[in-house]
Formats: C-alpha cells, structure tokens, sequence
C-alpha cells in the first residue's frame, strides 16, 4: 500500500496509490499539516465516492487519466487507436517512485533522482509508472511540487506494440473540490489582449481550445476556478496554466456524477502524433496552483516559481527605447543616431532597431526570410550604428521575424517548398507573408545559419526581439499536420542559437501578446504584451497578464502622446505611471519632443530605475475595489518595508467622491509613511483642494494595519489620470 503526502508553501498533494490501477489524487489544495500517518489512510477512506442506484456496482475511480475502463464517463483522458483498435486502456500500476528531502509523511519508496528541469531546488517529485499489456502501451506521470508550492504534471505514453498507434489526446487533469463553483478565465485580440471573463462553473465542459499554431491573443493564461465571489485578496482558487507554444486546450469539466477537475495539453490534429513501436510522446507540462488569498495568492506562487528557475534573467531589467513607433521602415544612420542620442540623455540603457534593416524590406509586403543587412539602407551595415548606441554606454537589440517568409523574397522564390502547406496549395497570406517549415532539415539548418551569421558578424548584438506576426493556418508537414513539429522546432532554433551566443537576450513578441506561455519563456526574456501602447488599454492588459508573469517579464514602454493603434490621447504622466510596472520602455519619437518632455520623461526613468529592485523583486498585489472606474495595484517587498501603488482613474463614476482606497499586503503591527514619489509631476485633480493628508508635504503616517483595512480617500482624479503612491516604513 503507498499513499504519498507532499507538503510544500502552504500546498498539500495526496495520492492513493493503494490499488492496482492508476492513483487517485485524494487532495490538491490547502497545506494539511504533518498528518501522522495513521491518518492518511484514514483521509483516503473518507474521500472515496459511495455507490449510489443507476450506476456502476463501484465506486468510480478518477485517476491521474481519466479511462472509460475505470467508470468515467466525462472528457477522457486519453484518446487513441493502433488500425481502429486498441481505443480503450485499463493501465495497471507497476511502480511509483517518490522523491521526497522533506518527507510529507506516508509510506514512500526512495529511488535515485528523477528529471529535475521543472521544480528547482528543494521540490518534491513522484513518477509512477503504469502499463496495458493488452493495448501494448506504457504510461509514465511526472508530478513535482516546486519549492514554492506549484504542481506539473506530465504524461508520457510509449508504444509498446508492433504497429503504429496514433495519439489523438493525452490531457493530464487534476481534480477540485465541489466548493469552487465560479470560473475565471481570459480571452482577448490583437492590441486587446487578456480581457477576463467569468461566470458560473456549470454542469459539463467548459473548454477553450487554442488553433492558431501559437499560444494566441485569446489564450487563457490561467483557467481559474474558485470559491463564490473570489476575488484579487480573497477566496480559494484553484488554476491552471497549459505550457506550449502550439495548438492546445484547457478544460474545466463538472459532472453530475460529482466529480470537478481542471486540465489541459496539446490539441493534436488527426495523424500528427503516429509513435512507431518504441517510440515516446509527451505531453506538454501541466502547471497548477493553489490559493487560499484570491488571484493574488495564485500569482505569488507563479512569480515566486518563476523567478527561482535557472534561466530567468537575474541582472537588472535594462530601460529600453524600440525604434518602431518613431521611425517605422524609414531607416536613416544619422535620424537614428540622433534618436539614440535623445534616448541616452534620458537614461535608456537598450536602443533596439526594429523592422527594415534587411534585403528589401522597406514595407511589410516583401523581404522576410533575406536575413542579409540591406545595403542599399545601410551601406555601411550595421556596425556604425551599433557603435554609436554602444559608446553611449547602451546594448543593441535588433528585430527578427526568422519564423516568416514573405513571397516576395529570394528565399520563397528559390524554396517555395519550405512553406508550411497542404499538398497542392498554400494556406492563405496573412500580412502578405507565410510561414516556414521548420521541420524541413534543410529549411531549418538554412535559418539557424543566417541567425547565428547575422550575430557573429555584428560585434554588440546582445538582444533580438524575436516577432512572429500570424496563425499558422493549414500548416501541414510532409502532407501531415505540422504545428507539433514545428512548435517543437522553434524551442530547438531558440535552445541551439542560444547555446552559440551566450548572454542573448530574447523577447517574445508575437503580434503583441500571442506568444505568451511559460514554455516559450524557458527560452526568451521577457514578452510584448501587446502592440497597443494606449495606456487605458495597458492597465488592463497588464494587469492580467500579470495573472501569470512577474513585472520583470512583461515588455511595458510608454508611447507617444496620441497612441497610434487606438488615436487616445494620454498626457505623460499617465503614460509613465502605467509603462512603471514593468520591464520598462519607450515605444516613441522622443527626437522631437520639447525640452520640457525629455526632462520630464527623464525623471519618470530614474524613478523607476530607483524603484526597480522593488517591482522586479517584490510581491504584487491587486486592489478589488467596488468602483469599476478605479483600478489600483501595487508591489511590496518581501520584507514589508518598502512598497509602491498606483491608483488609476479609468473613467467618471456614479458617485462624486470615490471610496478610499486599501493598500494591501503591508505588514500590520508596522507604521508606514504614505506620499507620492519627489522628482515626478502629480496628476491634475478634479477638486479644487486634495485631502489633507496628500496636501501636507510630509504625507501621512498610518498602521499597515489601517491602510489595509480602512484605506486612505483619495483624489477625484480625471478620468485617465493616475496617482502614484510611495510607502516607506518608519520603525
């Protein structure tokens, strides 16, 4: 008998791997303590399903793969078939393997170190294994509770037989318990990306499937499933997050039998995934979180899991101007080395140049896949303007869409096989460009070549801002669906270039945000957010994207003063506050702007400089507050001695006065000082006098335990105006 107890930040995970089918997970959710182990067994017991009339003469097992062999009647699991036969698996258990340094209790077999690429130091791992001789296949589940209390849970699944067998679904599912009846989740478009939606969790499958051959503008990055009424600060929420780059789904399914689970994996298309006898598939990593404090706690997991992998960037996240919004494709050496000049006086740390540099791209209809400097633009190449940006002490970063190929090139001209297509016809343009197939050998090692070429021989390339600007549409492979093959493609271009340029640094930019998972970032960054630099739009946008990405990892600049996707006007500060919370930038003309601007603008980047170990290293914290016009957020550091909110206006309100604002996540029994940052305009307020406590110079002193509770009342802000709010404490 083996029942397994993992114990990890505030997280409990049990499995009952007492009978000869697969595990049952007996619970997923808040810490249960040391519990000796004589209850274990005893909490197993009182969580199996009875018997009840018009229904199996036992109870239904839900497993770690939900089998129509076992009773269940819902989403399978698994979905396959070897000729049309060989559908249906009963998997028996052969071992499970429990690694454990801090052993949660329970009877546990030791066994040597499993893969450790997911968890980091200090998690706990178990793999059980698991087989249908009948069926002739093999099942592995990974499961492994990270250090800060995040779950992953992998299949693979092995052919065993003589013959082909053909995967059509394998989905990792995790179940949760009956108290969470609302559902959470995000959907979006191009320059509108993570718009939420919520509503109650119904009988049945609430299912969004992702088919554009990339993560997509409307992906959910969390599926959210909570108590009635969560909120940001409140309620216990369940989520998860499908990690992969191509076509996936996540699924929130309850049925009238009682049971409720959440999952996702990759959404495969017919005959995409043919294992010959011998060979593996595996599923992409399944991420799940526990929160018994609303969104925010769900969020303080992923961050704090997120910043403890080995590849997240550990040096201070660099100021960055993006020349597109100033320049577009009119590329210039002196207009440019004039704008890198204007972005150093106001302490830009990367200057990046963006599409327009390469073989006839002076327009987005002609040039993608010609990774040559265009010589006609740049007769010099490069070099010049690359050691002007350097001798003002700032790295170079350069644009690349290597995924794309437009028909107007010499390379679809010369290889128009290479094209992701069906037998016969190529799939549809979008934006006048189609998309290479990467699972060609010759396409591919082609690619990677012109890449690595473009780095060597530049001396001062340290970032490329990696663009991928449509769906794959019909992308077929070799006559066979080919959005698996070239997902798995991308990783290893991104894995291999990489390996030869050290110190690279990568963003994923995918028409804005449709790139946007946290298997692309194991090989990238820092992520676009969105092409939409309007920044009411931002507030949104990157406060749910924030759902799932620390700060530091989301691109956040400030556009210019009317944005140039939603023709919104926004005075600077404003522009400033939103673009703060981020990996700060500037997407904007900034060549021209008066003197008054560039001192002004120069002062919003110190200010963030000097608050920059704070946002990228601190907790986030989100506001609910009952007025839809008002959106406040913050971060504190861990310790709770420093923190920084912004309270933003979105538009008028029903009432005069809005209510005052809590600021969350301080430390009660401390005494903090509350004023807005020196050195930075103040909004324009509505009233003709502030509150007292914002007019006086000194600010206001007050508890944690007030200003989280009671809050402070703030300005009646104009719409699209935002206050800044710096909070310090005193003993």
């Amino acid at each position: 008998m083996t029942i397994v107890h993992l114990r990890r930040a505030r997280t409990s995970f049990v499995l009952d791997a007492r009978g000869p089918g697969l595990p049952r997970v007996v619970h997923w959710g808040a810490d249960l303590g040391p519990l000796p182990a004589g209850d274990l067994p005893a909490l197993v017991d009182a969580t199996v399903p009875p018997v009840v009339p018009s229904s199996f003469d036992a109870p239904t097992v839900l497993s770690l793969l939900p089998e129509a062999s076992a009773g269940w009647s819902g989403r399978p699991g698994m979905a396959g078939h070897r000729d049309g036969r060989d559908w249906s698996t009963a998997f028996r258990l052969d071992t499970i393997d429990v690694d454990d340094p801090r052993d949660g209790g329970g009877e546990v077999v030791r066994v040597s170190e499993e893969e450790r690429d997911h968890g980091g130091a200090g998690a706990a791992r178990v793999t059980v294994r698991a087989a249908d001789p009948g069926a002739g296949l093999s099942l592995t589940v990974e499961i492994t509770l990270s250090a800060a209390g995040l779950l992953t849970v992998r299949h693979r699944l092995r052919n065993d037989g003589d013959r082909p067998y053909e995967v059509r679904e394998l989905t990792p599912v995790l179940p949760v318990p009956a108290v969470a009846t609302e559902l959470l989740d995000l959907t979006g478009r191009w320059c509108r990306e993570r718009a939420p939606q919520r509503h109650p969790w119904p009988m049945g499958a609430w299912v969004r499937e992702g088919r554009h051959g990339r993560t997509g503008h409307d992906a959910t990055l969390l599926l959210v499933a909570g108590t009635p009424g969560f909120g940001f600060g409140h309620g216990e929420t369940w989520a998860v997050h499908t990690a992969w780059s191509g076509d996936h789904v996540t699924v929130a399914e309850r049925r009238p039998t009682g049971e409720a689970t959440l999952g996702g994996g990759e959404l495969l298309a017919p005959g995409e995934i043919l294992l010959r006898p011998g060979e593996e598939y595996a599923t992409p990593l399944l991420y799940a979180v526990h929160s018994a404090d609303g969104l925010d706690g769900l969020s303080d997991v992923l961050h704090t899991h997120v910043r403890a992998r080995p590849e997240h960037p550990r040096g201070p996240r660099p100021v960055t101007l993006n020349v597109w919004e100033a320049v577009y494709f009119d590329h210039d050496l002196d207009r440019l080395k004039g704008l890198a000049d204007r972005a150093a006086e106001v302490g830009v740390e990367r200057f990046v140049l963006d599409d327009g540099w390469f073989r006839g791209r002076r327009h987005d209809r002609a040039g993608l896949g010609d990774w040559w400097v265009d010589d006609d633009v740049w007769p010099d190449g490069l070099q010049p303007l690359i050691d002007h940006v350097r001798k003002h002490g700032m790295q170079f970063g350069l644009w690349v869409e290597p995924e794309m190929v437009n028909p107007d090139s010499d390379l679809f001209r010369a290889h128009p096989d290479w094209v992701l297509q069906t037998p016969g016809r190529l799939p549809p343009e979008w934006r006048h460009q189609q998309v290479l197939d990467l699972a060609h050998p010759d396409a591919y090692a082609h690619l990677l070549d012109r890449l690595d070429a473009v780095l060597r021989e530049h001396d001062g390339i340290a970032y490329l801002k990696w663009d991928h600007n449509r769906d794959l549409t019909e992308a077929g492979h070799a006559g066979r669906p080919g959005v698996h093959a070239q997902t798995v493609a991308v990783y290893r271009l991104l894995d291999e270039l990489r390996a030869r340029h050290p110190g690279l640094e990568i963003e994923s930019c995918s028409s804005g945000g449709a790139r946007v998972d946290l298997e692309i970032l194991r090989r990238t960054d820092r992520v676009w957010a969105s092409d939409c630099n309007d920044a009411l739009e931002r507030l949104s946008i990157q406060r749910w994207t924030g759902l799932l990405l620390p700060p530091e990892l989301i691109g956040t600049h400030i556009g210019p003063e009317r944005s140039h996707t939603t023709h919104r006007v926004h005075d600077l500060g404003f522009r400033a506050v939103t673009a703060l919370f981020g990996h700060h930038g500037i997407e904007w003309d900034i060549s021209g702007i008066s003197a008054t601007e560039r001192i002004e603008l120069a002062a919003w980047v110190a200010l963030h400089k000097r608050l920059r170990p704070l946002l990228h290293g601190g907790r986030v914290v989100r506001v609910d507050h009952p007025d839809p016009a008002v959106q406040a957020h913050g971060v504190v550091a861990h310790d709770r001695s420093h923190a920084v909110y912004a309270v933003s206006r979105l538009a008028t309100s029903a009432a005069q006065v809005p209510g005052a604002v809590r600021l969350p996540g301080l430390d009660p029994s401390r005494r903090y000082l509350v004023r807005p940052p020196a050195g930075v305009p103040e909004p324009a307020l509505l009233e003709l006098a502030p509150p007292a406590w914002l007019a006086a110079d000194g600010g206001v002193t007050l508890s944690g335990s007030v200003l989280g509770s009671v809050g402070l009342q703030l300005p009646a802000l104009h719409p699209e105006q935002a206050l800044l709010l710096e909070v310090a404490a005193v003993d």
